[in-house]
Formats: structure tokens, sequence, C-alpha cells
């Protein structure tokens, strides 16, 4: 839980050549919400923590041609991590979804998440070993978190939309590994980041199939992010389907490579118009989507020859 650190204390001068000590606090960057949840698995009550904002805790930096956000360290609050926060998890049964989502789990559902339990804890323990959702979220909790929502949407029904969130969860958990990996090199967190990627390019591709067929449709998504800053709408969504499959898709058979890439030029261009100018259009993903383009063509032409 959160503290009032007993390191740095100061000590000032009283009024009769006492002493007395201050206590300085601890740097903050989250905070435990009052509100009670009940766990709709397994009737757990527990309560959130919450990322602060303000006072320079987040210092955006650059976005990635994945649309991630990244954040220069504070030198007062260090390095934070929005993304571990956005996963809500029973610290009893590690039942878990997006924050909004978390009471919409299906009452048919509810007691084969109760049964799925022990493994559900296993599958996590496997990845990120030793974590505890009673405590303060760390960059491998948060990671671990993300993970359990992954895992979480297969209970849930087609009209909130789960595939497309299963996705954005793959990719949230691969940006988490690889801040795991500049932090913990040697300990395989930049094969982790590369397998979610790719769990990532599945899922998106499965979401845009399962709308085309109709099985499921995204009017249970209203943020498709990716990351938390900011929401590229429906249009970043194919953006990244395109970019997973440029960087993440397969590349041992040459002719399927090429359609892959096809497919993927086909969708930059028609939601971009070749990449050309367009005020409608977000400038970073306008960009990104440019640069994106010219590789995909770069490839296609040194696969032709």
């Amino acid at each position: 839980m959160l503290k009032v650190a007993l390191t740095g204390v100061r000590r000032l001068s009283g009024t009769l050549g006492k002493t007395r000590c201050i206590m300085d606090e601890e740097p903050k960057v989250s905070y435990i919400s009052k509100e009670e949840l009940i766990c709709p698995v397994c009737k757990a009550s527990f309560r959130r923590e919450e990322l602060l904002s303000g006072s320079g805790r987040l210092i955006a930096g650059t976005i990635t041609d994945e649309l991630h956000r990244l954040y220069e360290p504070s030198a007062r609050y260090g390095c934070v991590y929005p993304l571990i926060y956005q996963a809500t998890v029973c610290p009893e049964c590690w039942f878990a979804s997006m924050d909004k989502d978390f009471f919409q789990l299906p009452a048919f559902a509810r007691d084969i998440v109760l049964r799925d339990r022990e493994q559900r804890r296993a599958q996590t323990n496997r990845i990120f070993p030793e974590v505890d959702f009673h405590e303060n979220r760390t960059l491998v909790s948060g990671a671990a978190s993300l993970y359990l929502v992954i895992l979480g949407y297969d209970y849930f029904s087609k009209e909130v939309s789960p595939t497309i969130k299963q996705g954005i969860a793959s990719l949230r958990t691969g940006w988490l590994c690889d801040e795991l990996h500049e932090k913990k090199p040697g300990e395989h967190y930049d094969w982790l980041a590369l397998l979610f990627k790719k769990k990532a390019r599945f899922f998106y591709a499965e979401a845009l199939n399962r709308e085309q067929n109709g099985s499921e449709t995204f009017e249970g998504i209203k943020n498709f992010g990716p990351d938390t800053d900011k929401n590229y709408a429906y249009e970043g969504m194919l953006y990244l389907s395109a970019i997973l499959n440029f960087k993440f898709g397969p590349r041992e058979d040459s002719a399927q490579r090429r359609t892959y890439l096809g497919e993927a030029k086909r969708i930059i261009a028609r939601i971009f118009g070749l990449g050309k100018s367009s005020k409608a259009k977000p400038g970073p993903l306008l960009e990104h989507a440019r640069n994106v383009y010219d590789a995909i063509s770069k490839e296609l032409n040194e696969i032709d020859e």
C-alpha cells in the first residue's frame, strides 16, 4: 500500500533550541481508490490502484510506429508507466478485464471462470513469476495484469468486442516486456515482447475477419487506443493491423509474405490516400503510415526482383 517514507527525515530547529523531525512524503505516482469493488466471479472485495496525474509525473516523449507513447523519466518520480494501471484484476481469483468491462462478464460464464482459477494463475506465473495483485503494481505485475486481460476476454460475449480488446492488451503487454528487457536484459523479455506482438497481429487480423463476416462487431469498443494518451479510432486500428503484418507476419514463404504485404499496403493506401496529406488524419498516424507504406513498397519490389 502507499506509505509515507521514513527516509529523508529533515531536522528543523525549534523555538526553544530543540529539534523536531519532519518526514518527507515519498513521491507518489498512484493511489488506492476509495471505491470498493466486488469481483463478479469470486465475490472478493478489493480497491483499484489508480494513476495520479499532474505535477510532472508524465513527461511525454515520442510516439513509436506502433502508436505507443514513450515517456521520459522525471527527476522526482522516475519512470512512470501508465499502462500498468489499465487492467482491473481481482487479487483473489485473478479474473481480469479492462476497467469498464469488469462487471460485464456474462452470468453463464462466472462458474467457468471460477473453475479455471488455478489454471489462470499457473499460466500467468509461468510467464511472470511471483506476482501479487494485493501489492502496488510494478512493471512485471502490470504486464501480468494485461496478460490476464487477454485470457479474461475469452469468457466474454461478442457484444463487448472481445477480440480487438485482446489485440490491444497483447500489444500493450509486448510494450511492457520491451521496458522489462531494457531494465533486465538477459531474462528473455525481448522474446516475450516479440511473442505478444505476434499475438497482437493475430488478434487484430481475427477481429477484422469477424467484423467482415458478421460474427463480431466493434460496437462494444469506444476507445481503440492502442495506448492511453490518444484514441486513434477505427483508422488507427486498421493501420495497426497493417504494420503488425509488416513487422511480425510470416517471412519463410515469399509468396505468402507478398500476399500479407500487398493487403497491408492496400489498407494503408485506402485509409491515407497513398500517403497524401490530409488535415482530417492525426499527424503522427499519417506520418507513420507514409513511412510504413514506403517500407512495404520497397520490400515488395525486392520480392519481385
